[in-house]
Order: C-alpha cells, then sequence, then structure tokens
C-alpha cells in the first residue's frame, strides 16, 4: 500500500510487512465495514426499561454492550479490545430502544486513562467501595449521589464482563492472554502491559460511544519502555512495532465507503508529546520518538498528534516535527509550551497543575483526567455585520467615526460573552448549601477516568470534575478584523467613500460597486501579511479575551470557569449563510478566515509574515488555545534547507508568542486531482481544523475549504 506523501523521498520503511500489512486493511476499511454490521444492541426485550430512572437505564445498557458487542480478535494485532458497534461512531451510547438511541456520548474530553496504567482498576473499585461506605449513612450525600457511585460500580462490573470475553477468545498459550489477564484491573508492569492496559481503556470508553483522547502517552509510558529496555525484555524496535499496533487498531473505524462531510478522522483521538512534567524536567524520551517514527511510516491521521515545544526541547525534537511535516497531512501540530505554562498559571490553574496540559481531543487546552470541558463558539463577523452595521435590519446604522464604530462592536462582544456565560450557568443553581448542578445524562464510564468523580460523588457532566470549563470561543476574528480595518481606511483615514456609500454596497452584494470592490480587493493589505490590518484583529481577541478574564480567573477548583478561545473548527462554512458582503471585497457565500488564519487568499507575503500577524494578539489571554493553520508549499520544503527553514519558522513561532501551529504540506494541483480521482488518492490526509481527514472523505465544499487556503513559501 502506498501511504501519501508529498515529499520527494517517499516515506521511511522501519516496521515488518506484516505490521504494514495490518495497516493497509484497517486504512482499507476491513475493520470498520465489519463495525457497521452490528450498529446496537437492543433493550426492547428489557422490561420496563422505558419508565426506568435515567441511571437504571444506562447501567443496563453498558452491561449488555459489554455481554453482546461482537468479540473481534485478529492474528496481526499485538493487543486486544475492539469497540465493534457502529453506532458509537456516530458519538452514541450504541443501545438502542425501539429503534432509537437513548443517550449520545461524550466528547472534547481526554481521560486520565494514565492513572490506570498506574494503578490498575482494581484500585478504583476499592476508592469507590470506600466512598459508597461514608455515602450509606450520611445526609451529605444525596440520593442521586449514592445512584451514581453504584453506577461506577456497575460500570467497573461491566467493564470486566467485557474484559472477560476477550479472554475467553485467546488460547491460554498466547502471550497476549497471559497480559491480559494482569491489567487493565492490575498495575502494568513492563512496556507491553501499560500499551495494552491504555487501550483496553480507551476501547472500553470508545465502544460505549465516547471520543476520548489519549493525552501524554510519551510521559506515562516512557518509564515503562525505559527500564524494559535497560533490561532486555524488549527491544526498540519491537517497542515500535507495538506502538504501531496501537496506532493500526485506532483506525478501526474506517470504512471502506464513509459517506461524504467533514472527514472520516475526527474521533478526537488526540496525543500530545513532550513538553516538561510536574518538577519541571523535560519528558521527551524513546516513546517520543517511536510514535513520530510510526506516524512519519504510515501517515495514519486518526491519532492527531501535537507537539509541546520551547527552549528547553531537544534539537532532535524540532527536526523530526520538521521532518514529519514535509510528508503533508496535517498529523502534528506544534504548542508553545511555555506561553501555554504561563496563560494557565495566570488564569489561576497551580503550577504543578498547569503543567500536566494536553488536550481535550481536538486542540483546546485542559488539564487530562480533571477537566469536563465544553466550548460555546459564535461568530464575531456576523455580530459585527448584523449587531453593529445592522445589515438585513431594514436600515444599516450611521457612523460618523472609528472610535463611535468600535464602542459599538465592544459592547456587542460585551453582551454576547455575557449571554453564553448565562446560558450556562442555567444549567445548575446555587442555593445556600453550595452548587448543586441540574441533572445531566448520565456518564460513568467516562466519569470513572475523571479525578474528582468519585471523590465528589458526581457525575462527569454534573460538576465531579475538578475543572469544570464552558469556553466562549470567538470565529471570525480575522475577518472582522479586516472589516473593521477596511472601513477605518476607506470611511475615516482616507475618505474615499462614506460610510452609508460602503453599507450600501456590501447591502448589494457589491452589485453596482465594482469599482470600489476591485480597490478594497486590490489595495488593502489585509491581517496576515504584517501589516496595519493586523492591529484590529488583535484589538478583537485582546478585547474579548480581556472581558472574560475580568469575569473569573482566580477559582478553578470550584464552580463553572469561562476562559477564553478563539476558533472556527470549519464553522466558516455553515457561517457562510448568515453573513453578509464584508468591506475589503468578498462577496456573500465566499468562504473565509478558518480559525485565526488569514482569508484564502488575502496572504501573500508568506509563512512568516502571517506567524507574525497572528502573534500580535497577546495570545497568553487565550487560555484555551488560538489555532493558526499554514498550508506549506512542498517544494519549499525539500533537502536540509527545507529542514533548516522549518524548524526556524516554528523557532521563530515561540519567540513570537504564538499559542498553536497546524500544518499541512500538499500542493492545490494534488488536491484537485484527489476531488476528481478519489480512488487514486485513499491514504490522501488533510488537516481539516481539530481533526485530521482523509481528502476523499470530505463533501466538496469541505474540500474547496482546504484547497482554497492560501499555498505558503518559508
Amino acid at each position: 500500500m502506498i501511504f501519501h506523501t508529498a515529499y520527494k523521498g517517499g516515506r521511511p520503511v522501519r516496521l515488518s510487512e506484516e505490521t504494514r500489512a495490518f495497516a493497509e486493511e484497517s486504512l482499507r476499511g476491513k475493520y470498520g465495514d465489519e463495525t457497521l454490521k452490528t450498529p446496537f444492541v437492543t433493550m426492547d426485550d428489557v422490561a420496563g426499561f422505558g419508565e426506568r430512572e435515567d441511571y437504571d437505564k444506562y447501567d443496563e445498557m453498558i452491561r449488555r454492550i459489554a455481554e453482546r458487542a461482537p468479540v473481534r480478535v485478529t492474528e496481526r494485532e499485538k493487543i486486544c479490545g475492539a469497540a465493534t458497534l457502529g453506532a458509537a461512531i456516530d458519538h452514541l451510547v450504541p443501545a438502542f430502544y425501539a429503534g432509537k438511541p437513548v443517550f449520545s456520548g461524550v466528547s472534547h474530553l481526554t481521560c486520565g486513562f494514565d492513572r490506570a496504567v498506574r494503578e490498575g482498576l482494581d484500585s478504583y473499585e476499592e476508592r469507590i467501595d470506600k466512598k459508597l461506605r461514608e455515602a450509606e449513612n450520611s445526609p451529605a450525600f444525596s440520593p442521586r449521589s449514592k445512584r451514581f457511585l453504584k453506577s461506577l460500580k456497575n460500570t467497573l462490573s461491566s467493564f470486566r464482563l467485557w474484559h472477560g470475553r476477550y479472554l475467553s477468545a485467546l488460547r491460554a498459550d498466547d502471550e497476549r492472554y497471559a497480559v491480559l489477564s494482569r491489567v487493565p484491573f492490575g498495575k502494568s508492569e513492563s512496556f507491553l502491559e501499560a500499551v495494552q492496559s491504555l487501550w483496553c481503556c480507551f476501547a472500553f470508553t470508545r465502544l460505549c460511544g465516547n471520543w476520548s483522547g489519549l493525552g501524554r502517552i510519551d510521559e506515562y509510558l516512557g518509564g515503562y519502555l525505559q527500564a524494559d529496555l535497560a533490561a532486555g525484555r524488549i527491544d526498540v524496535e519491537g517497542a515500535r512495532e507495538l506502538l504501531a499496533s496501537l496506532f493500526v487498531k485506532g483506525c478501526e473505524w474506517i470504512r471502506s465507503e464513509p459517506p461524504a462531510g467533514s472527514g472520516d478522522a475526527q474521533h478526537y483521538q488526540n496525543i500530545v508529546l513532550g513538553g516538561v512534567n510536574e518538577e519541571g524536567r523535560e519528558v521527551t524520551n524513546e516513546v517520543t520518538y517511536l510514535i513520530l517514527d510510526v506516524a512519519e511510516e504510515l501517515g495514519i491521521g486518526d491519532f492527531p498528534i501535537t507537539v509541546r515545544l520551547s527552549s528547553r526541547s531537544p534539537e532532535k525534537l524540532f527536526r523530526r516535527v520538521a521532518e514529519l511535516w514535509r510528508h503533508g497531512g496535517g498529523i502534528v501540530a506544534v504548542y508553545n509550551e511555555e506561553l501555554i505554562l504561563r496563560s494557565l498559571e495566570e488564569y489561576g490553574y497551580p503550577p504543578r497543575e498547569a503543567a500536566k496540559f494536553a488536550n481535550d481531543g481536538c486542540w483546546e487546552v485542559q488539564i487530562p483526567g480533571k477537566t469536563f470541558f465544553s466550548y460555546v463558539p459564535f461568530d464575531a463577523l456576523e455580530l459585527l455585520q448584523r449587531e453593529v452595521f445592522r445589515l438585513g435590519q431594514g436600515e444599516s446604522a450611521h457612523f460618523d467615526d472609528f472610535q463611535t464604530l468600535y464602542a459599538a462592536f465592544y459592547k456587542s462582544l460585551e453582551k454576547k460573552t455575557e449571554e453564553i456565560c448565562a446560558d450556562a450557568l442555567a444549567f445548575r443553581t446555587v442555593n445556600g448549601d453550595g452548587k448543586t448542578w441540574k441533572r445531566n445524562f448520565p456518564m460513568t464510564v467516562v466519569a470513572l477516568f475523571e479525578e474528582g468523580c468519585i471523590g465528589k460523588a458526581l457525575d462527569y457532566g454534573e460538576g465531579g470534575p475538578v475543572y469544570n470549563i464552558v469556553s466562549p470561543h470567538i470565529g471570525g476574528a480575522p475577518d472582522a478584523g479586516n472589516s473593521l480595518y477596511a472601513v477605518d481606511k476607506l470611511c475615516f483615514r482616507e475618505r474615499l467613500v462614506s460610510f452609508d456609500e460602503l453599507m450600501a454596497a456590501l447591502a448589494a452584494n457589491w452589485e453596482g460597486y465594482e469599482v470600489l470592490r476591485e480597490y478594497a480587493r486590490k489595495k488593502l493589505i489585509c491581517y496576515g501579511n504584517d501589516g496595519e490590518a493586523d492591529a484590529y484583529t488583535a484589538r478583537i481577541l485582546d478585547d474579548f479575551a480581556d472581558i472574560l478574564w475580568r469575569r473569573s480567573k482566580s477559582d478553578v477548583t470550584d464552580g463553572l470557569l469561562f476562559p477564553p478561545g478563539a476558533s472556527t473548527f470549519g464553522r466558516q462554512i455553515e457561517w457562510r449563510a448568515a453573513r453578509f458582503a464584508v468591506p475589503f471585497g468578498f462577496k456573500k457565500g465566499e468562504i473565509l478566515s478558518g480559525n485565526n488564519s488569514p482569508t484564502p487568499g488575502t496572504d501573500f507575503s508568506g509563512a512568516t509574515a502571517s506567524v507574525k500577524s497572528y502573534c500580535r494578539a497577546d495570545l497568553k489571554k487565550q487560555v484555551t488555545g488560538a489555532a493558526l493553520d499554514v498550508r506549506l508549499l512542498p517544494s519549499s520544503m525539500e533537502g536540509e534547507n527545507g529542514i533548516a527553514s522549518l524548524v526556524a519558522l516554528v523557532k521563530g513561532f515561540l519567540k513570537l508568542g504564538g499559542y498553536f501551529m497546524q500544518t499541512d504540506c500538499v500542493d492545490a494541483a494534488t488536491l484537485r486531482a484527489a476531488r476528481d480521482d478519489p480512488k487514486a488518492y485513499k491514504t490522501l490526509s488533510v488537516r481539516v481544523s481539530g481533526w485530521n481527514a482523509r481528502f476523499v472523505t470530505l463533501d466538496k465544499q469541505w474540500q474547496d475549504m482546504i484547497i482554497e487556503r492560501t499555498e505558503q513559501g518559508i
């Protein structure tokens, strides 16, 4: 099988033919197609199921999933366990009643699988039993809290049942049987056991319809590998094969003919590599590099990788990131570790907690295994156009100067953020006894791996985790910034057109104003070119963040917090319908900027200029993240000079104060060829937003969005 690459030198071959063959059959959809044959188990034969309380329903559903989900063990896999019910792919608990799903799954989180690997799940049962004894005769525990603890106990029981079915499917003389008999319920004592324990916990949560990241796996697996290498229990090649098996198993939801949409690999299976631990020591180790080896060879984008980089990072790590970038696929992104640590600490996280940061399965920063996370996106451009310009509201607004105009926009920004916070707070009540969260649907499969839930006797969605986050996310900031810049320049500074006339042009979608539109398109130097327009986008981002920082930043261990972030996650496609023409020359319906990236076609000064524009804002204030997307020309990444240029780009990004950068290396001609002949490009992976996707699984509007991103040289 040809694993697509943009690099003329091709992908390296380090893995065995058996592992590569396993990857091929998985990527071609063999196991995903099998999974679709059994989409769910049914609850129709359970007496009185429809009238049961939610936890009674949930526990019965999880048990039946554990009892009846098909068991799949293949000869080529080195670790066992599989998510074999197709409805889980659609983010649903795959147990239906009367032909319909009862509960959805949970996403945008990274579970604390590391603790399960280290301690074993038997210790979890001990903690649950202890809390149940404490709750038994205590009025401090509500009936719902007690029922939640019993649900956790039931979840573990179902997990044991599912785990036992896999043991039964293996021969006693199979090495996999011996390993699986010890983990995940016992402590991991070897690298192989640690990987199997991680996979088992991940696969079970997945089977039950949840999408989780894997977190900092080099940090919690690295010590096991180091010990095994030193003792001669495994060699580097064997460890690489084992990690490759994990990656390939993560592709078991790929279908041979997936429906076109926003991509087939967006199940939030993110991995974070590198960075410091709680003691401030760099964790980069052999596991770090072996994972990068696997990603480089197989080009699997189903586990997007984000590398924490800083001035302390090994030079080798910078180089390996650059080497993977030139293959394309958007598999590897980078965090500015030092900036993010400052951001979290200034927001109120203890330094040792901040050091643990990973992501939520996309790229929004959170503390893994301790965080309830949700985000609420909104479109800054629509806010500007509808609330301030009042386009489409009958009579457009009028402003005599830029200061008054921006003050109106700022007021609308304050109002929007307050609405988001108020809506989130409506999900809980506050009384004299403290904070009581309104009911949510059961989530005990996830709560099992979230610290705080057992101790508080509260479910994942009811305030159980240590940190409970609802993050307002501003999107369209570059488009709103470009719009404000254009209005200021055209109407107030250069007085080329009156404000009213410009609004009329926008309302008319530039029809009859072609000369003015041409001027705006060609003469205005928009965000992304290291010019004056950047200040407008930076001001929007900074003001938005300041509004939320003033609201709350000190208490990160109680209640509900509203840290800011900046993203679109591809919503610029669906937002088109509510947007009007923009003052910098684009018509209604055109795809504009993604995340915090330049509007396609407006950035012509190269990748370094885009980075400088993005870094004009104080990105430290965007606590949960702000992403920059960069599409690099393959021709600019060839040879040692290309590697050196990429390393310099990353180091410049860190020095200037970037937050998160995701890149892709693919030319527009290749993308158009893939669009026209999808069968010839089945393994062509691209970065979409917070996820990767095989390009041919995107529908046309998503493909066009990727194609329209400006190709940058370095």
